[in-house]
């Protein structure tokens, strides 16, 4: 799956505040909670795929 490739979430810490990035140029919101920061990723992951309903399109907010 090459589309899967572009898409390799992860975390960053910026302070106080931790972020979900992803390869493909993605980046949540800052957050304060990393388990938020890591839901925030899988949301990503779940709307590219398409199994949320959402446009893959569409940033997740």
């Amino acid at each position: 799956m090459p589309e899967r490739a572009l898409h390799q979430t992860s975390t960053t810490e910026r302070g106080a505040f931790c972020l979900a990035r992803c390869a493909c140029g993605w980046t949540g919101m800052a957050r304060r909670a990393r388990s938020q920061a890591r839901t925030d990723a899988e949301r990503h992951l779940a709307a590219v795929r398409g199994t949320d309903g959402t446009d893959p399109g569409r940033p997740v907010e």
